[in-house]
């Protein structure tokens, strides 16, 4: 037998399983690409800003008198180390736009999620006099903007190529589509509707996701009368620059992906796997508790779904560690203990169901004022969730918690409970797997900025990194 630790609260939890199992880490399995260094990095940032894609650079654009927005994305994504790209990407281009004249009075920031502080501002989606309706996009999808950004001269997007479940890459696009407009402009994308078509899982960046990201940013440009100015950093496991890219999203994003897919989609797997096993920290990604209420455990675990789809067999069970102890951090997602409340009745047999009421809590005012002032998330962030959520139990034979403190959370989710790992894997090999079944570990996985794992061979995965099926795909979505 191999042992194995997987993440479980602030800790791990020990796992015996068949000598035969696999084992994947991102950045260890298959080296990350090499990474700028740092007595490199300064260079590498004048270079891309000195020549962006497909635009002037920002000493062109801004002038004496202009007015800067930078549009920030929170704590979520690229690291909080002093060489992240969000402290040195700002730190040169105000050195740049100090440089032709911009007052520092007249540049602001708008966070995606944050408090207040003078000049760095949290965008407040709730807060009408700060955001504008810009109308419809040709799909017909509404488009709302904050104003800060809506009205400067010049709008920056600092954003991070990394793999990410919605829509294959986060930055570019994504950010603007997302970071600065309200919940009815997001209610047009993450939803099922949207999430559970099959262009969507495994994840790629062809999905019809991708392309209302797309639309509702250019429909903002459109209004604006002039485009982003966007930086974004290609990041490796452990949030360093592989490669720094500036200029227009719309020309920037396909170059800037192609770096990102050498070390994001993965072609590693030889074969097939039955049994995903991996654990869950109590904190990680959105915050606190990540790990343990009930409803984000079941996006965390739709996100891996979707990152391995192209390597899962048919019939794949997961097998994940979790304390899963009622924890449900009601000061960040205040909302999220009444809508579990709400999938334990009034017929409420899968989580889309929940859908029906997602306007009602986008709109309940005690939420509201919990998310513009007390720091929580907004109470439609849950409805995405969901929306996410419920791809796990789309693509899987079945899902095992194992070491729940509260096992009664994780089996009102439609989840399975057993104390160890080994009474999962037995029972799976019971009831859904046989007696081989191919497994794979994956330690880590919620500690290293994850990868999109595919075959070895492209001609094996269901979905290529743009939504194309290598001849035909394999059938298996």
């Amino acid at each position: 037998m191999k042992h194995f630790e997987f993440e479980y609260g602030a800790g791990t939890m020990g796992a015996n399983l068949p000598d035969n199992t696999d084992e994947f880490i991102p950045g260890i399995t298959v080296p990350d690409p090499d990474y700028i260094p740092e007595d490199q990095l300064e260079a590498a940032y004048m270079e891309s800003l000195h020549n962006p894609i497909g635009m002037k650079p920002v000493t062109e654009l801004a002038h004496k008198g202009s007015k800067v927005v930078f549009v920030v994305p929170d704590r979520v994504k690229g690291g909080e180390h002093a060489t992240s790209h969000r402290k040195l990407s700002i730190k040169y281009i105000l050195r740049e736009l100090y440089s032709v004249g911009v007052a520092q009075q007249a540049i602001r920031f708008r966070l995606a999620h944050g408090r207040p502080t003078g000049q760095i501002i949290s965008h407040d989606s709730e807060d009408p006099a700060h955001m504008v309706d810009l109308g419809l996009t040709d799909r017909g999808d509404p488009v709302w903007m904050n104003k800060y950004v809506y009205e400067c001269d010049l709008p920056i997007l600092i954003g991070h190529v990394n793999g990410n479940p919605y829509g294959g890459y986060s930055g570019g696009y994504k950010h603007s589509a997302t970071g600065i407009t309200n919940w009815k402009s997001i209610a047009s994308h993450h939803v099922p509707a949207v999430m559970h078509r099959d262009d969507f899982t495994p994840v790629n960046g062809g999905s019809l996701m991708r392309d209302k990201f797309n639309e509702i940013s250019m429909k903002m440009e459109e209004a604006m009368g002039h485009p982003f100015f966007c930086c974004d950093a290609v990041l490796d496991s452990q949030s360093r620059q592989i490669a720094i890219f500036s200029g227009y999203a719309k020309e920037m994003m396909p170059i800037s992906w192609k770096v990102a897919d050498q070390r994001t989609y993965v072609h590693w797997a030889e074969k097939k796997y039955d049994v995903l096993v991996f654990g869950m920290p109590q904190k990680f990604h959105y915050g606190n508790g990540m790990g343990t209420n009930p409803i984000m455990m079941m996006q965390a675990l739709s996100a891996q779904v979707l990152r391995f789809k192209r390597v899962m067999s048919d019939h794949c069970v997961i097998i994940c560690s979790s304390l899963c102890n009622g924890f449900f951090n009601d000061q960040k997602w205040p909302y999220l203990r009444e809508c579990y409340e709400w999938f334990q009745h009034d017929q409420m047999n899968e989580l889309p169901d929940m859908n029906r009421l997602g306007e009602y809590f986008a709109t309940n005012e005690e939420y509201i004022r919990k998310y513009r002032f007390a720091n929580a998330f907004h109470p439609f962030h849950g409805f995405s969730m969901m929306s996410c959520g419920h791809i796990a139990e789309m693509n899987t034979s079945a899902i095992y918690i194992v070491g729940a403190e509260d096992p009664g959370y994780a089996r009102g989710m439609g989840l399975k409970t057993r104390a160890t790992f080994e009474e999962a894997l037995a029972d799976a090999k019971k009831k859904y797997v046989g007696e081989n079944p191919n497994i794979l570990a994956l330690p880590l996985t919620f500690k290293t900025t994850s990868v999109h794992l595919c075959m070895k061979n492209p001609a094996d995965d269901c979905m290529d990194a743009y939504g194309h099926r290598p001849n035909g795909g394999c059938g298996c979505c």
